[in-house]
């Protein structure tokens, strides 16, 4: 068991061996199963896939840039670590079943700030049941996390690049809450509550992605950067034309409050809000749209030049649309 005195010292009084050896006692119990052959402290883990296709992606967090010590807990960030990167294999129609999280931190930074991440990780992979199988821990100016996800399909994945003219735009899953939450406490403020604690700890619909996929979806990404910057990757990627219909959301009142106290237009909060990881996916017309999903808007053909790929309610859209990494 992890002592009091482990978690005050800071992570050069407890070196890089002990700090690993607390975490894998956090983790023992996330990663057991006959698919994994070996878990944390080897060199690799190794584990077995029984079928479908194997989905991976990976994921970087830089404090100062997304996110910050004094804005969450390191349990609530351990937590946005893991979901990011669930979220992307959701999105692929596939689920995540094993992840490694590389974790650096200045020298000062105390254990237990580390070791209460690691909890936050483990028990968003446990909501999906998946396993933390290994990683590494380093010495870095500020907190730098990497986290890649391991998963499978077993249907055929669903790509960025499907999407045909004729087909129906959709989400699932609350958009424009995180960005609400951000922008509050930006301003220094800590309430509407659930609109801080939608930024701390998202909420992806993880059984959606799935179901999506078996459903028929043509296209699919999750909303990390924003709804209008995704809903642009898909239009890039497939070589279509995309239309949101803002008049398909229903605002709901924490956005109505901020966007009053803050003078903005809280579907500025939807449309270029990311960070709630909703899945967003084109589904061909007539489809029956699964449990949860909400039709939002139309693909068309490809914009002639000069046009934009991207409209809302027809028209080009001037407002935020989405974050940047750079």
């Amino acid at each position: 068991m992890t002592s009091g005195t482990d978690r005050d010292a800071t992570l050069a009084e407890l070196g890089e061996f002990g700090l690993i050896g607390r975490i894998g006692e956090l983790v023992a119990a996330t990663a057991p199963g006959e698919d994994v052959l070996v878990g944390p402290g080897d060199d690799a883990a190794v584990m077995r896939v029984r079928k479908g296709h194997v989905v991976v992606s990976t994921d970087v967090m830089v404090e100062g840039r997304h996110f910050r010590r004094d804005w969450a807990d390191a349990a609530d960030v351990g937590a946005r670590a893991a979901a990011q990167n669930l979220s992307d294999i959701n999105a692929m129609g596939g689920r995540a079943q094993w992840m490694t999280v590389a974790l650096a931190g200045p020298a000062d930074l105390p254990a237990g700030w580390a070791l209460d991440f690691t909890r936050g990780f483990a028990e968003e992979c446990a909501k999906v049941g998946a396993g933390l199988v290994g990683g590494d821990v380093s010495r870095a100016d500020q907190v730098v996390v990497s986290v890649t996800a391991i998963g499978a399909c077993t249907v055929s994945p669903v790509l960025r690049s499907g999407a045909a003219p004729g087909d129906v735009l959709a989400i699932c899953g609350r958009q424009g809450w995180a960005a609400g939450g951000l922008a509050v406490l930006g301003r220094g403020f800590r309430s509407p509550r659930v609109l801080v604690e939608a930024y701390r700890r998202p909420e992806p619909p993880y059984d959606a992605g799935q179901v999506a996929a078996e459903a028929g979806a043509t296209s699919m990404i999750d909303i990390s950067d924003g709804l209008l910057a995704e809903a642009l990757h898909l239009a890039e990627d497939s070589g279509v034309s995309i239309d949101v219909t803002t008049a398909s959301f229903e605002v709901p009142e924490p956005l109505l409050a901020v966007g009053q106290a803050l003078g903005a237009d809280p579907m500025t909060f939807i449309l270029g809000g990311g960070d709630d990881h909703a899945l967003l996916a084109t589904f061909p017309a007539g489809t029956a749209l699964p449990d949860g999903w909400t039709r939002i808007g139309s693909v068309g053909p490809a914009p002639v030049e000069g046009d934009p790929r991207v409209t809302v309610d027809g028209a080009s859209y001037d407002g935020p649309t989405g974050w940047s990494h750079f």
